[in-house]
């Protein structure tokens, strides 16, 4: 896929962590051959990560996630680090840039990074004017058990080897799946129920179901789509059930009571929970929904920031739904975009979005937080169709 046609969520994310000044923006701009990164020989230049969207041949589209020195100072450089340390969520390869021989700290980072399982790359710039580079090559060696890659950013030199160990070390699971191929196959027709979302502006579909459509395509379906009270005729139209329907987790139930026998139904929340995440544990988790009391309390983690709307899936539908099976009294925090507690302990369940606006290492990172905090964690889709009694009845 193109830059233009795979959004951000999908591309991979290569992290640049290094102290102040080692030359991480400069090093972004000697990659991409643009000026796109701010540069200054001012420490700490860069203060929250910036995201830069880019494509590398043999690669794809990827987005390189410049970081803050992870030495900075003060209470304001404290938050900037603790921001540097938030991108290692998102990170699918890292990059750690050395420019001195002291190497304490990047020893703590790549102990993060092995830890979080984060294949990264070790970089040692300014080669150009930095005296016994051998030196400082057999440290980080011996730290990494890997040989660095020498660069300089002013000079240009190192890139082409850099890009060709980047290509080298690029996840195996990284290349992203096909969000329908286990549920189609050529020729197949495929149902969609798209009621016009509050949230999409006019004339735009959400992009659940942009990337959906699209990938149906790309699977040579052939594919109808509805609003819901167009759904019987769009189904009379037909002539054979179609083998697919896909619909918003909204309307799950009246899809699903109008469905034929032999159509299969899914949403594209649960198509997202299983692209994104790990859908088996957010079936499983769901099951914790029949256990909610009055007493309990529940986390909502919406991907998108906006303004609360009415009707909203995650802000109004969900909440009433828990409220009418568990009570009025029930304890429900709703938070947005990357806003997630570190302590998830006080929890009896997690629902998440669909996610289609962050990659899957960041959703991961999320379950994996919750497995460990042993709170069960699910999906608006899978928690939807569970408390409308189908979740043993749909496909994913």
């Amino acid at each position: 896929m193109s830059l233009t046609k795979t959004p951000r969520a999908n591309q991979l994310h290569i992290g640049i962590y290094g102290k102040r000044n080692s030359g991480k923006s400069s090093l972004i701009n000697a990659i991409t051959s643009q000026d796109i990164a701010l540069v200054s020989e001012i420490a700490g230049t860069t203060t929250d990560p910036v995201y830069k969207t880019m494509e590398i041949s043999g690669i794809g589209p990827c987005v390189f996630i410049d970081t803050a020195g992870f030495d900075d100072e003060g209470e304001l450089g404290n938050k900037r680090i603790e921001r540097t340390k938030q991108a290692l969520e998102k990170t699918d390869i890292a990059i750690v840039v050395c420019s001195d021989y002291d190497l304490a700290m990047e020893k703590e980072w790549i102990d993060q990074l092995k830890k979080a399982e984060i294949p990264f790359i070790t970089v040692i710039n300014k080669v150009d004017v930095l005296k016994n580079s051998e030196e400082l090559e057999e440290q980080v060696k011996a730290l990494t058990n890997m040989k660095p890659v020498l660069v300089s950013c002013k000079e240009k030199i190192g890139m082409e080897d850099l890009l060709e160990i980047l290509r080298r070390n690029v996840p195996k699971d990284y290349e992203a799946k096909s969000i329908t191929k286990d549920l189609v196959k050529e020729g197949d027709i495929v149902l969609l129920v798209m009621p016009q979302d509050i949230q999409a502006p006019k004339g735009r579909l959400i992009l659940p179901q942009v990337q959906t459509l699209r990938d149906l395509l790309d699977n040579k379906c052939l594919i109808l789509s509805a609003t819901t009270d167009h759904l019987d005729d769009a189904l009379a139209s037909l002539t054979k059930p179609p083998a697919l329907i896909i619909t918003d987790s909204q309307v799950f139930k009246t899809v699903y009571e109008k469905k034929p026998k032999e159509s299969r139904l899914t949403s594209f929340s649960v198509l997202f929970a299983k692209h994104k995440g790990d859908i088996e544990y957010y079936a499983k988790s769901a099951q914790a929904i029949g256990r909610l009391t009055k007493d309990s309390k529940v986390l909502i983690a919406e991907a998108c920031t906006h303004a609360p709307l009415a009707e909203d899936i995650g802000r109004e539908k969900i909440p009433r739904m828990l409220r009418k099976l568990a009570g009025d009294e029930i304890d429900i925090k709703i938070v947005s975009g990357v806003d997630f507690p570190k302590d998830l302990t006080s929890y009896d369940l997690i629902i998440q979005c669909g996610a289609c606006m962050f990659n899957r290492k960041y959703v991961m990172n999320r379950i994996e937080q919750a497995k460990v905090s042993k709170v069960p964690m699910t999906n608006y889709g899978v928690a939807i169709a569970y408390l409308n009694g189908i979740l043993d009845k749909i496909d994913y």
